[in-house]
């Protein structure tokens, strides 16, 4: 059965009006607070108060007006950036929050670089130094931060008490030497890190040990002192 053309013309019509009103009706939503957002809607914690801020502000300039539109590949970008931040989480809370708590990297060593100090992350980046953090050893020699990384955490394995050392040299051949605050310097072997720095306190009751300035580790079954 066909319908007369002016009913035709009717349901047309008809239709016309309905997208017409919906079109609106979702401008109107999407430009509406529900989904705007600033920096109250933005939560940072894990770092102080002023780089915490300045992520917000970072955030703040991605210009979406659905904060649930916003893609993790930019959040993670911008936080990356950012050389204190070690890991971080993030959340989205409805109706229009993100929750962002940031990991900080810890401080391993304090390297200087063309004369500028540096502290050594443990997320492998160089972060600007300050005075406020001096209980670490100072780093020598041209190192990759991961390697570096790993020593320590050999360290932390041993029995050695890592707040004890001065300081950590690098060379090229890929050994390491420590200084610790008594200022005792010890020669680690390339290998077998771990066992030679289990030796370490096992020498503390040695005479040589305690006139030794200098404990050569690097020779399998055999230990040298020297007092220079």
């Amino acid at each position: 059965m066909h319908l007369p053309i002016d009913k035709k013309n009717k349901i047309y019509l008809y239709l016309v009006i309905f997208f017409l009103f919906t079109t609106i009706s979702n401008l109107q939503v999407y430009n509406s607070n529900l989904f705007k957002f600033g920096s109250k809607d933005i939560k940072v914690s894990g770092l102080s108060e002023k780089n915490n801020l300045s992520i917000v502000q970072e955030l703040k300039k991605i210009q979406v007006k659905n904060i649930f539109f916003i893609q993790k590949d930019i959040l993670i970008k911008i936080l990356s950036q950012n050389n204190l931040v070690n890991s971080f989480e993030i959340k989205k809370v409805f109706p229009n929050t993100i929750e962002i708590k940031i990991k900080k990297t810890q401080f391993l060593g304090i390297i200087n670089i063309d004369g500028i100090f540096y502290f050594i992350g443990s997320n492998g980046k160089l972060i600007n130094y300050d005075e406020s953090t001096k209980n670490l050893p100072y780093v020598f020699g041209k190192i990759n931060t991961f390697s570096f990384i790993e020593f320590i955490n050999i360290i932390k394995q041993s029995t050695v008490n890592i707040k004890n050392i001065k300081e950590i040299y690098f060379f090229p051949s890929g050994r390491w030497d420590i200084k610790t605050k008594e200022d005792k310097l010890f020669k680690l072997p390339s290998k077998n890190i771990l066992s030679a720095l289990n030796i370490i306190s096992k020498l503390n009751n040695s005479k040589e040990f305690k006139k030794a300035s200098i404990v050569d580790l690097r020779f399998n079954k055999k230990i040298i002192f020297t007092n220079e």
